[in-house]
C-alpha cells in the first residue's frame, strides 16, 4: 500500500509548527521516501498508523511516505526476511528480549546518539527497555499496565478493602473463597496468561533484577530462590483461588466468571477494561490496584508491555526516519495516539497528557511513580520465544498439577542449559 497522501500536503503549515514544536525543537526537514512497514492491523491501530503516516507526510512537502500493513501475527516471521533483503526504513516491533535477535543480528540501527542528542525527551523512565549492550536501538511509542482488576462491590460486600501485602493478599482470597467464590479468574489454554502470575510473583519474591537474570538465562531454574515463588503461587492454589478448570479457557472465555460475580478479580492487562465494560460491568464496580508486596524493601516492578518503533540498519533514508522517530515520540502525538480515539493506552512521553479514563490514569500514575523496580515487558518477551515457549507449559501444568513442580523445574533447567 503506497500512502503518499498528496492532497494532505496544502495548507499544514500550522500543523507542522506545532508538531515541530512537540517534538523538542526543530530539525531538517526530510526529502525522498521514508518506508514504513507496520503490523499494526487490528482496525484502531491501522487507523492511527494510517493516520500517523499521513500526517507526517503531509508536514514534510519534499517527502512521500510508503507505508505497508501487514498481518500481525505473519510479521513475527516476516520480519527477519523483511529486515535482511531490501530493508525498510522504519518498522514495528518490541521492547528488551524480543529485539535482541534483530540487535544481536545487526539488523536494527544503534540510535544511541539520537537518543543522547536529546531528540526523545520525556521518555528517561523507558529507555531501559530499548536498551541492550549499553546501547539503544529504537523507541517505545505505546504501552500498557497489567494489574489486578477487581469486583469492587462485591469486595464492599465482604468488607474487603485493596491488599498492599501479601499477607492482606491471602487474608482477602480466603474471606472471597469462604463466600463461596474463585479469587482470581483466568484461562491458561493459550498459556501466556500464566507467565503474567510467574512474572508478578517472581519480581515480587526475588526483586526486578533477579526476575531479569532469570530471563537472561543466568540463574538456574532449579535455584531455591525460583522455588520460593512457587511456594509463594502454590498457597493461592492450595486454597482455591483460581477458577476451576481454567485450563479449557482462553483469557476471554474467563472473563465471564469475574462479570457474574463468580470470581473477584484477574491479573490482566489493561486492554481487559473494555471488554468487562462490554459485557456490562461499570465503573463503580470495577477498580484496580497494584500487585501487592511479598518481600519487603525489593523496589517494584511492573509488567507494562511496550511497542516499538526501529530503523533498520540498512534503512536508505535514515535522516526522515529519525525525524518519524522524533515526531511520534513527541508529547502531544503520545497525547493523541493513545487517547480514547486512538490506541487508548498509556503514553510513553511523561510530558503527555492521559485520557480521561480512571484505570488509565491508574495505570499512569503506577508505572511513573510506583514502578521503581523496573518495567519487565511480559514473560514471553523477556524469555527467548524458546525458552518462553517451554517456560509457559511449565507454569500451567505447574497450576494444574502442583505436585509436578520437581519434575517440572528439572525440564525448565534442561530447556535452559539448551537454549542459552
Amino acid at each position: 500500500m503506497r500512502s503518499n497522501f498528496p492532497s494532505l500536503k496544502t495548507g499544514t503549515a500550522a500543523l507542522a509548527a506545532a508538531t515541530i514544536a512537540a517534538g523538542g525543537g526543530a530539525y531538517a526537514d526530510p526529502e525522498g521516501t521514508l518506508t514504513i512497514i507496520s503490523d499494526m492491523s487490528n482496525p484502531g491501530p491501522r487507523a492511527v498508523m494510517e493516520g500517523l503516516a499521513a500526517e507526517f507526510d503531509a508536514l514534510h512537502p519534499n517527502l512521500e511516505v510508503d507505508l505497508t500493513i501487514v498481518d500481525r501475527e505473519a510479521w513475527k516471521t516476516q520480519i527477519r526476511n523483511a529486515l535482511s533483503a531490501n530493508p525498510p526504513d522504519v518498522i514495528n516491533w518490541y521492547a528488551a528480549n524480543r529485539m535482541a535477535p534483530y540487535v544481536n543480528a545487526g539488523l536494527f540501527m544503534d540510535i544511541t546518539d539520537w537518543w543522547e542528542a536529546g531528540d526523545y525527551a520525556g521518555l528517561e523512565s523507558v529507555r531501559g527497555a530499548l536498551t541492550m549492550n549499553g546501547a539503544q536501538w529504537g523507541v517505545p511509542y505505546t504501552y500498557y499496565q497489567w494489574g489486578v482488576y477487581y469486583r469492587e462491590d462485591i469486595f464492599n460486600e465482604l468488607g474487603l478493602s485493596e491488599p498492599a501485602t501479601w499477607e492482606e493478599e491471602l487474608a482477602n482470597c480466603q474471606v472471597i473463597v469462604d463466600s463461596g467464590r474463585a479469587c482470581y479468574t483466568i484461562g491458561t489454554r493459550y498459556l501466556w496468561t500464566a507467565g503474567g502470575w510467574f512474572d508478578y510473583l517472581n519480581m515480587r519474591t526475588n526483586g526486578f533484577d533477579f526476575h531479569m537474570a532469570l530471563a537472561r538465562g543466568e540463574v538456574p531454574w532449579t535455584d531455591d530462590r525460583v522455588r520460593a515463588t512457587f511456594a509463594n503461587w502454590r498457597q493461592l492454589i492450595d486454597m482455591g483461588a483460581f477458577i476451576a478448570d481454567h485450563q479449557t479457557y482462553s483469557w476471554q472465555e474467563a472473563l465471564p466468571f469475574m462479570v457474574n460475580g463468580e470470581a473477584t478479580a484477574y491479573l490482566m492487562g489493561n486492554f481487559a477494561v473494555d471488554q468487562l465494560r462490554n459485557a456490562g460491568l461499570t465503573d463503580d464496580q470495577l477498580d484496580f490496584y497494584q500487585f501487592p508486596i511479598i518481600t519487603g524493601g525489593l523496589p517494584q516492578g511492573e509488567d507494562a508491555p511496550t511497542d516499538t518503533f526501529h530503523v533498520a540498519s540498512g534503512a536508505q533514508n535514515v535522516e526522515a526516519a529519525r525525524a518519524f522517530l522524533r515526531f511520534v515520540t513527541s508529547a502531544e502525538v503520545q497525547t493523541r495516539i493513545n487517547g480514547p480515539d486512538g490506541l487508548g493506552q498509556l503514553p510513553v512521553n511523561a510530558n503527555a497528557s492521559v485520557a480521561d479514563d480512571e484505570f488509565i490514569r491508574q495505570g499512569f500514575e503506577m508505572l511513573s511513580r510506583n514502578a521503581q523496580g523496573g518495567i519487565a515487558q511480559f514473560f514471553d518477551r523477556d524469555w527467548p520465544a524458546e525458552m518462553a515457549a517451554v517456560g509457559m507449559e511449565g507454569l500451567q501444568e505447574f497450576m494444574v498439577f502442583p505436585d509436578n513442580l520437581d519434575d517440572i523445574l528439572v525440564r525448565l533447567e534442561q530447556a535452559r542449559q539448551r537454549i542459552y
